[in-house]
């Protein structure tokens, strides 16, 4: 049990687990984050059921595209590509969508998309770190759909002010969905639905702590043990009084379409 065990202990643990993909099931019992009530991942393979092409974005090790594909049979896409920027992800992402005859490219998260105009029918993408709308709809045939779950503004920031103290307004306020929209709109996309939700996260120990800021690593930049070797101590003594420490991440759906005249 996490709460018999040492600061030190849960530390190690947390810094030792690989940080690979998107697979989050190491936090079970010791995370909890609440699930948008949309289901994107299925949501997503009901879209892959009635496309011909299609592109995921930022895939990371590739198991939401595996899960919305195994959703989406016997229907599928009869091309299906992803791309990914981190090595480490581009290697697992191959491993695992080889056998459901996806092509993932390496490429950078903002570097033009190495494929046609109009190439695909439906994008789509979970927590990209930077939509590249521009791209997007290039690579849109028009009518085509984007359709993407994207990190909010001040996500889990609890958390992240733990360790960086208060953040300027314009910080707390980046990644704002009506911002997006904007720039999704300037870009030749019309969008259909955009929803948002606040999600009540939950760390039980603090090896969870330093294993999320570690994967996620956005959130702390920068992050490491020895850095924040006091922040984190009392962190523990908080999870340890209270039993946990609750933070919220946002989310908000992207439902878009390509203009026909764009």
């Amino acid at each position: 049990m996490a709460e018999s065990r040492s600061f030190a202990e849960l530390v190690a643990e947390g810094a030792s687990v690989p940080t690979e993909g998107w697979d989050f099931s190491w936090f079970e019992g010791r995370a909890t984050e609440a699930r948008p009530s949309w289901q994107y991942a299925r949501s997503a393979g009901r879209r892959l059921a009635r496309a011909r092409a299609a592109l995921d974005v930022q895939t990371g090790g590739g198991e939401v595209l595996d899960f919305a594909l195994g959703c989406a049979e016997p229907e599928r896409p009869l091309s299906v590509a992803a791309t990914e920027g981190w090595a480490p992800n581009v290697a697992k992402a191959t491993a695992l969508l080889r056998a459901r005859g996806v092509l993932v490219v390496a490429a950078p998260d903002d570097a033009p998309l190495p494929f046609a105009d109009g190439a695909f029918d439906l994008v789509l993408s979970r927590h990209p770190v930077a939509p590249h709308w521009a791209e997007i709809a290039r690579v849109l045939r028009p009518g085509g759909t984007y359709f993407a779950q994207h990190v909010g503004p001040a996500s889990v920031f609890e958390l992240v002010e733990w360790f960086l103290g208060p953040q300027p307004e314009a910080v707390r306020r980046a990644r704002d969905p009506e911002r997006e929209r904007a720039g999704a709109e300037a870009a030749g996309l019309e969008v259909v639905e955009l929803r948002s939700e606040r999600l009540r996260m939950e760390f039980h120990d603090i090896g969870a702590v330093v294993h999320f800021l570690r994967k996620v690593i956005w959130m702390v930049p920068g992050f490491g043990v020895e850095a924040y070797e006091s922040r984190l101590r009392a962190l523990h003594e908080r999870i340890v009084d209270e039993g946990s420490f609750v933070a919220h991440s946002t989310r908000h759906l992207f439902d878009a379409r390509k203009r026909t005249d764009a």
